[in-house]
């Protein structure tokens, strides 16, 4: 609940004006019955037609200003909370764009996407409620029973004595359904996780036939979130009925006690009328206590969630002062290098599901600038986390990560990224033209965008476009070819000029041709770059100055292909395979 009055805080005047309205409109509201009583026991006996019509639109006016007042109140309210809730959102965006590697492994993607969206309206509605019921709620409640007492105090001690009974029995039961909806929450995250499975991977799923599997799994996570979720409901409904069962109580004790009372001439006929009217009253703020409660405990579980993130410490921007830099040869070193990810991790080709033991074990290699690395090993050998600590999206357990002569742990993120253009596996093609996919926001000369586009082997697909350039991507590049794809993604790495480039796995879908030629090209345009590419090809990276034979996270060879096909078995044994089965 910090985080809501946090923004409640910012937004103080406008939330304190919203109550201000709130409060003269229901104040209003509880003179209405009395007007009624007064009509009743004093006017209308005095047959006099024009009193009763003045006190009638009295009456009237009353009902229609604090109409107006209320109407005013909540539409200030819903915006207020539209606002509190637009900057909820926009914060927990761009926390998530600071998280590191670390952290967003440890919310994970599909607990992010919750937390934006689910939770997020989970505080938007209890910030509408805030202003607007728990204003009007309780001056019903107090303001019903305050007026009663002064009409009649024996009538009204009937109301007093069932408020503590209403009360017992908000706080009982919602002490047992609050923790419920953490738990809601939690299943939810789980049906996004696999619903974004799911809408990622449809082709796979169609290919194998699996949508029946796909639709019981998902069924599964679904019915454990309605079942979490209906036990919750049904805990923090259950006041309603017997806060119901007492108020009718009482309303029936109400209305026996008053009419003895009339027919001993101790209470005028208006008075009862009236009575009831504030009982309805203190029925509607005793129901909206209860509305409350139920909003606030979702809106608890869910704004501790958000908050967990906002709170999360921004490890990214944590640099290290005080070391001197010199100008260095070196573009990237790694010195004794250990790591392994944390529990959560999300990391499909890096040790995904593996115990902390299964990560990079003691990896060193020096990359000088404008040299070229070549990075090869089976699945889940560590080679894309190399790039993770060289980017600085997870910190080194052990050893020191290098670039530019510099641990990376002294650069501010935005230098240390600037000098990268990178293609990651799997990279992401937005919905959007392909010129604004290359250049993706940057500003960059045309000449550079072409000079990317031809030696990314681009144009030779672009330029067969009616539109060329301005040819629309569908969502995630649905509409292009896998070897498409891959071209566009490395036109956008290099059309920064970077210093550093960084392949992962991008010509898997090209053929060997188209390969090889974007390589020629990448080096005669790009002489000064230093390249890093992962590869499943040994034919991409033989040509490399080196190349880093990774298994198990550990390094089994390292030296030029002519060097490791004489020393390094493993090696020698996949060039055989793929060459031999190149050759035939």
């Amino acid at each position: 609940m910090k985080l809501i009055f946090r923004y409640l805080k910012k937004y103080g005047g406008a939330v304190v004006l919203v109550i201000f309205i709130k409060l003269i409109g229901t104040m209003s509201e509880l003179l209405l019955p009395y007007i009624l009583e007064h009509i009743i026991d004093d006017i209308v006996p005095l047959n006099d037609l024009k009193r009763v019509l003045f006190w009638g639109v009295m009456m009237f006016a009353v009902a229609i200003f604090c109409r107006a007042f209320n109407v005013l109140a909540n539409t200030r309210a819903i915006n207020n909370a539209h606002q509190i809730s637009y900057e909820v959102r926009q914060s927990l965006f761009e926390k998530t764009m600071n998280l590191t590697g670390e952290q967003f492994d440890a919310f994970s993607l599909p607990s992010l996407i919750s937390r934006m969206t689910s939770d997020s309206y989970n505080v938007q509605s209890a910030v509408q409620q805030f202003q607007t019921l728990c204003v009007r709620a309780p001056i019903l409640l107090v303001g019903g029973i305050s007026v009663a007492l002064v009409m009649d105090r024996e009538l009204a001690m009937i109301m007093v004595c069932i408020m503590p009974v209403l009360v017992l029995i908000i706080i009982f039961i919602s002490s047992r359904g609050i923790p419920m909806y953490a738990k809601v929450q939690e299943k939810l995250d789980t049906v996004v996780r696999i619903m974004r499975e799911n809408i990622t991977g449809i082709r796979v799923v169609k290919a194998l036939s699996k949508e029946d599997y796909e639709i019981r799994r998902f069924r599964t996570a679904n019915e454990e979130m309605k079942k979490t979720d209906v036990r919750a409901a049904t805990i923090m409904a259950m006041p309603s009925p017997l806060m119901q069962m007492c108020l009718n109580m009482g309303l029936t004790l109400v209305v026996l006690i008053g009419a003895s009372r009339v027919n001993q001439g101790l209470m005028k006929p208006g008075v009862i009328l009236a009575f009831l009217t504030y009982f309805n009253m203190i029925a509607m703020g005793v129901m909206g206590l209860n509305r409350i409660f139920m909003t606030m405990s979702k809106a608890s579980a869910s704004a501790d969630r958000i908050d967990a993130v906002l709170q999360a410490e921004n490890k990214e921007l944590l640099v290290e002062k005080g070391i001197e830099h010199t100008d260095s040869e070196e573009a990237v070193r790694f010195d004794h290098v250990s790591f392994a990810y944390g529990e959560g991790s999300d990391n499909s080709e890096d040790f995904a599901g593996e115990t902390r033991e299964n990560a990079l074990q003691d990896i060193s290699f020096v990359l000088k600038k404008g040299e070229s690395l070549g990075i090869i090993g089976p699945t889940g050998s560590g080679k894309t986390t190399i790039i993770n600590l060289m980017m600085r999206f997870y910190e080194a357990d052990e050893g020191t990560v290098s670039v530019d002569g510099r641990p990376v742990s002294t650069y501010e993120r935005r230098e240390l990224r600037s000098k990268f253009g990178t293609v990651f596996q799997n990279d992401m093609i937005f919905q959007d033209t392909l010129k604004e996919n290359i250049i993706f926001g940057r500003d960059m000369e045309s000449d550079d965008i072409t000079l990317a586009v031809k030696s990314a082997m681009a144009d030779e697909f672009i330029d067969s476009l009616s539109e060329g350039l301005d040819h629309e991507a569908a969502i995630r590049g649905a509409n292009l070819s896998g070897g498409q794809k891959q071209r566009i993604l490395v036109s956008r790495a290099l059309a920064a000029r970077p210093e550093i480039l960084i392949l992962d796995d991008s010509s898997s879908a090209l053929d060997y041709r188209t390969d090889a030629a974007m390589r020629n090209a990448i080096k005669e345009n790009y002489p000064n770059a230093t390249m890093v590419m992962i590869a499943q090809r040994v034919s991409s990276v033989m040509n490399m100055t080196n190349i880093l034979v990774l298994d198990n996270g550990t390094c089994i060879g390292y030296g030029t292909h002519e060097e490791l096909m004489e020393m390094c078995a493993p090696y020698r044994d996949i060039c055989e395979i793929q060459m031999g089965a190149m050759q035939e």
